[in-house]
């Protein structure tokens, strides 16, 4: 996909919710996300993750920010955490790092492509 798209489509972010909601409940790992943007250069990730589940420790993005728009997660660095709430945006730190939910949370987290960057 090309920025701007050529089919520009509204994303009802609390439909996407109410859909990975049902499907974090059912899900072996107790969470479940959906892209809801993809263009050259960034992607935009929806994520449901439920009360005490962890997305496992994984590589930095180049560049990224979680957004709390539910709930409040743990962002788990290299020694080191940040406790991100509702309404809150934070950089994802340029190291390994995992995700720890407090609470059931809804987030973003928007990853800026390499390609982008190295402009």
């Amino acid at each position: 996909m090309s920025y701007p798209p050529e089919q520009l489509q509204l994303v009802d972010l609390n439909d996407e919710r109410e859909v990975l909601l049902e499907a974090a409940k059912t899900a072996v790992a107790r969470r479940a996300g959906s892209t809801v943007y993809r263009g050259d250069g960034v992607r935009q990730t929806l994520v449901v993750i439920l009360s005490g589940e962890q997305m496992a420790e994984h590589e930095s993005p180049s560049e990224g920010f979680l957004h709390v728009l539910e709930g409040k997660v743990r962002l788990n660095g290299d020694n080191r955490s940040w406790e991100i709430a509702a309404g809150q945006l934070f950089p994802v730190p340029p190291e390994k790092h995992s995700v720890t939910a407090l609470e059931d949370s809804v987030l973003t987290l928007t990853v800026l492509r390499q390609s982008v960057i190295n402009r």
